[in-house]
């Protein structure tokens, strides 16, 4: 499995976030560095299960999908001496 990847964008954006949890949550304040090395412990050790959960919801939803799909297609048969 290929390690989870961040745009600059992205990166960016969630670095600020970690830091603003920190100073308003915590009353600290932490560098871009330190913050960067948290996002890249969560998303080296941690990250492989918020994506597996992710992947886990994705394919109940498509078996509903499916499910649903099927039920349609059952009331689109027609009658016959079989049935």
């Amino acid at each position: 499995m290929e390690p989870i990847k961040f745009s600059p964008e992205e990166k960016a954006v969630i670095i600020n976030r970690i830091r603003d949890w920190f100073a308003e949550e915590r009353d600290e304040e932490m560098g871009p560095l330190p913050a960067e090395m948290l996002l890249n412990f969560f998303s080296e050790e941690i990250g492989g299960y918020f994506y597996n959960r992710g992947l886990q919801d994705a394919q109940a939803l498509l078996a509903k999908r499916m499910e649903d799909l099927n039920d349609e297609f059952y009331g689109m048969e027609r009658r016959t001496g079989l049935r």
